[in-house]
């Protein structure tokens, strides 16, 4: 598969450049740093030699000219790179680091705050619409998902599946992240449940059989190994009574699907609208990031039940957004987003629907949910051109 074009935009300065495993960040700093000295944590040699010496990297930042490029793939393998990269970074000589990473559980409280004020942090994501074009299909998105790795490859449900694998393997069961992976595997598919939904631990924990202390810990682990996110309720100046739990979200529409059990008893227009609604949601979390995160990401659910599946807002914008996986909408699919915008006149509401029209009905844009995708980009509001 030939390069592609990302949004994704890097700081002048030294950056961390975190994302799960398959968002092409390995792809992007080598074809975007051509000259950069890469340094491949993934490959047993190099692993071997900087967990053994850290003090490595600084003789080999030393005997290189100033304003060189070095590259880390994959840091969190040997964290204690970091202490390095700190001194180097101190001396100003021009030196820039560019540090990949797919977990941030071991940076979390050594790595990332030793270099806070001066390693930008940044996230790479999978694709969004505008990035492929043309090739984008939204049915293909919600089936397989938008990771590169996934998109390249003529066999994409196996590559997923080994996606699953390899995580599993490699990332928790090699790290050491759980005793029991048979119980990680078991909750693996329980929270698959939960996606586009409330998340709701203690019920996670008896389908799984797994004390809740330990799916809260199993729900660390996702996020911190970058493959779900969760998305709090929306509560400034709240009129109503609000909903108080976060709803839960994996990264990508193709690893849900993997996830997600699908038999019999399953209807398939259900498991295809939470992937309608993950999809915006992870298309909405890189815009998000892409913008310069100075936007934030809720939903808005009152006691009673009324909901809007996401509402974005920010300094430049506010917007109320809900999903329809239908084909056809009337005026009782806007409830939600009209009692929304009774209590926040200022908000733009939007509602996307898997129709082909353009609909207004009661003040409200109704659009189809692919058009909206394929023109979202970072850098313009998101009902801008529409």
């Amino acid at each position: 598969m030939e390069f592609i074009n990302r949004f994704f935009k890097e700081p002048e300065s030294s950056f961390f450049l975190f994302g799960p495993r398959g968002t092409g960040k390995s792809t992007w700093v080598k074809y975007r740093f051509k000259e950069a000295i890469f340094i491949d944590l993934l490959a047993p040699e190099e692993f071997r030699i900087y967990s053994a010496r850290p003090e490595r990297l600084e003789e080999r930042v030393r005997a290189c000219a100033d304003n060189q490029v070095f590259i880390i793939d994959e840091v969190q393998k040997v964290p204690e790179l970091l202490s390095v990269v700190h001194r180097l970074i101190e001396e100003k000589r021009g030196w820039k680091f560019i540090l990949t990473g797919s977990s941030a559980r071991k940076l979390k409280r050594t790595g990332v705050d030793l270099l806070a004020g001066r390693v930008v942090l940044s996230t790479l994501h999978p694709f969004i619409a505008a990035e492929i074009d043309k090739r984008f299909d939204l049915e293909n998105a919600l089936n397989y998902g938008l990771l590169p790795i996934v998109l390249a490859s003529s066999n994409p449900s196996h590559v997923l599946q080994t996606y699953i694998s390899l995580y599993i393997r490699e990332e928790v069961q090699m790290e050491g992240l759980v005793r029991n992976i048979g119980n990680f595997s078991r909750f693996l598919e329980a929270i698959s449940f939960s996606h586009a939904g409330v998340l709701n631990i203690s019920e996670v924990g008896r389908e799984c059989q797994v004390e809740r202390k330990v799916v809260e810990g199993y729900v660390g682990i996702l996020e911190d190994l970058l493959l779900s996110f969760r998305v709090p309720v929306f509560t400034k100046r709240a009129k109503r009574a609000v909903a108080v739990q976060p709803k839960f979200y994996f990264f990508d529409a193709g690893v849900y699907r993997v996830l997600r059990p699908a038999g019999p008893l399953d209807r398939s227009e259900e498991i295809y609208g939470l992937a309608v609604e993950g999809l915006l949601a992870q298309h909405l979390q890189a815009w998000i990031a892409y913008s310069g995160n100075c936007y934030k990401l809720y939903y808005w659910r009152t006691r009673s039940q009324v909901e809007v599946d996401f509402v974005v807002y920010g300094t430049n914008g506010f917007w109320a957004i809900e999903v329809k996986n239908k084909a056809r909408i009337d005026k009782k699919d806007l409830y939600g987003l009209r009692c929304f915008y009774e209590d926040y006149p200022e908000c733009t509401p939007l509602l996307l629907y898997r129709g082909k029209e353009r609909l207004k009905i009661a003040d409200i844009l109704c659009l189809p949910c692919e058009e909206f995708l394929c023109q979202l980009q970072p850098g313009r509001g998101l009902d801008e051109g529409l």
